[in-house]
């Protein structure tokens, strides 16, 4: 289950999140424009849901198949430009600083863990639009990630 927290600034923390409908790279879709980036968290703890749509914010309720099951979820855009985010993918050995030009990399990647800071930006009064400030995304890790690790040969022969 994911863990979810409010900072002090009013940022939804969220560790091992759960996101869905991912397109970083912004493709256009049935629900999305092109070039708008954005995937959806899963809100699985009600309290905290009731608490973020209290505060505006545009919380939505998706049904599990084949069941009375109901998830809340946020839908999160990832913009750039002025304010960006800080995207980390997160692989056995290395961490990648991820930008405009390679997030999109993410929208097919097997993801371990996610970790997200959330910002909520009011754009009218009672109004919160979710953005995404940080995020760390762990790359799942497969049967052949040791075999071809080659980061402990040095770059060249020492003497």
């Amino acid at each position: 289950m994911s863990k979810f927290t409010i900072d002090e600034r009013g940022n939804l923390v969220v560790e091992d999140a759960k996101i869905r409908w991912r397109n970083f790279a912004g493709v256009e879709r049935k629900y999305n424009e092109k070039g708008i980036r954005n995937f959806c968290v899963d809100i699985d703890n009600i309290d905290v849901a009731d608490e973020l749509k209290d505060r505006g914010w545009n919380i939505r309720i998706r049904s599990v198949r084949d069941s009375d099951e109901i998830i809340p979820y946020v839908s999160v855009a990832v913009r750039y430009g002025r304010i960006s985010p800080t995207i980390v993918m997160v692989t056995d050995r290395k961490k990648t600083y991820l930008d405009e030009t390679t997030v999109a990399s993410l929208d097919y990647a097997e993801l371990e863990s996610v970790d997200l800071i959330i910002r909520g930006r009011e754009w009218e009064p009672g109004k919160v639009k979710a953005y995404l400030k940080t995020g760390y995304f762990t790359i799942h890790k497969d049967a052949f990630a040791d075999k071809y690790n080659f980061d402990d040969d040095p770059p060249f022969d020492e003497e």
